[in-house]
């Protein structure tokens, strides 16, 4: 059944290598999902034997409960498919406030031109990058494709003093080419930051 399986994912595109099937399956499916899939499938199979047995001599009549049973096994490996194709895809940005403040006058939005303090760390701790071991800030406008997507959302809303932990995931960060030598491919990112500053545009 898993070489089955594996030919199935290398003909999508190789995205999930044949060594880390089984644990992949094992972590994004739910037993009970497996059950009602294979309870299907077995319920098919007896009912088709049962008409089988009734209607013996009749090739015809069991060729089509063995396509019937064939059509079902494959809906549920779709099924299987999409929802392990489709929850990889499903990461989110995270967004955590780690100190507040309570006289906010304004909060950063689009356009707005950010002084920020920031450490950035991989998933495994290694610190990549810091503004504070230069101590100076770093200075974008907000939501003009200044910084990765994953700050220009992460940072929205923010107080002058505010400080946030972001996690990001390689989508809104450097995708899957990385930003070599200190970010590989496919990395999530971890973020510090603390917003110094908002210089507020005048509007036209």
């Amino acid at each position: 059944m898993w070489k089955i399986l594996s030919r199935g994912l290398g003909s999508i595109g190789g995205r999930v290598e044949q060594r880390d099937l089984a644990g992949l399956f094992l972590g994004w499916l739910q037993p009970s999902i497996l059950e009602r899939i294979w309870s299907g499938v077995a319920a098919a199979a007896t009912r088709g034997g049962s008409r089988v047995q009734g209607a013996s001599g009749h090739m015809g009549a069991y060729a089509m409960q063995v396509s019937q049973g064939a059509a079902l096994l494959a809906l549920a490996l779709c099924a299987v498919f999409s929802l392990v194709l489709g929850t990889e895809g499903k990461r989110k940005l995270q967004i955590g406030v780690k100190k507040r403040v309570d006289n906010c006058p304004i909060k950063s939005r689009k356009g707005d031109v950010l002084h920020m303090h920031y450490t950035g760390k991989l998933e495994d701790g290694t610190e990549f990058d810091s503004s504070l071991t230069r101590d100076q800030p770093f200075i974008f406008s907000l939501g003009t494709g200044q910084v990765i997507k994953g700050w220009d959302q992460g940072l929205l809303g923010m107080c002058e003093g505010e400080k946030r932990k972001l996690v990001i995931p390689s989508e809104l960060g450097y995708g899957d080419r990385g930003a070599p030598p200190k970010i590989p491919g496919g990395a999530t990112l971890i973020f510090e930051v603390e917003l110094l500053n908002i210089e507020r545009r005048q509007e036209l």
